[in-house]
């Protein structure tokens, strides 16, 4: 093996050691006791990795890709912390990855930080209305696609969202023209075409 191949094997173990000590951050105590008086630590940017906040930003989207999102979600949240929180772009994919993860409320404010932060961003707002559907909070949902659609009123995906909003609202003649709309712009939506035929099934 030559000088440069140890180097590189050394770099990829120091690399692997400071991502499994960053999740094991990430990870609320589990066995703790209700007595326990201990204060938590505060982290700073030493314990984390030497790579810059644009690097850890690559390789999340490259860990998301893989389909392995506890190791994005370890590099954002130290690119977060790298960035002082001021990236909204770096919070939606947080609060995103937070959501698939069934973690409702630590995504919904990661979206609510990241939406202070860029407040005509379509996607941020549709994510909101996801949590705010899942939660019930209909009219909280129904407030963000109606932003949503005033910053972009081309986009399918809105559409559809708003429909499958309006159906838990019981309100079907509406969702049936959301999703109507939603085919008007993307007619190879399989998802909007499902939705419609299921409610003109039921007329």
């Amino acid at each position: 093996m030559t000088l440069f191949q140890l180097m590189m094997l050394g770099a990829s173990a120091y690399f692997a050691f400071k991502i499994y000590e960053h999740i094991q951050t990430l990870e609320e105590p589990k066995n703790r006791g209700v007595n326990n008086t201990s204060k938590p630590t505060k982290q700073t940017t030493e314990a984390f990795s030497p790579f810059e906040a644009n690097e850890l930003l690559e390789k999340a989207d490259e860990a998301f890709e893989q389909n392995d999102e506890v190791k994005a979600l370890a590099f954002l949240q130290e690119a977060s912390v790298k960035e002082d929180s001021n990236n909204p772009d770096t919070l939606y994919k947080i609060g995103y990855i937070l959501q698939n993860q069934d973690n409702y409320d630590d995504a919904l404010t990661y979206y609510k930080k990241a939406l202070e932060l860029d407040k005509n961003n379509e996607y941020i707002r549709n994510s909101l209305a996801s949590i705010y559907r899942h939660n019930k909070e209909y009219v909280s949902a129904q407030m963000h696609l109606r932003e949503s659609l005033a910053i972009n009123d081309e986009n399918a995906v809105t559409y559809y969202n708003y429909g499958n909003l309006l159906v838990d609202m019981d309100s079907k003649e509406e969702a049936i023209n959301m999703y109507k709309k939603a085919l008007e712009l993307d007619p190879e939506f399989e998802q909007a075409k499902e939705e419609l035929e299921k409610l003109n099934e039921t007329k």
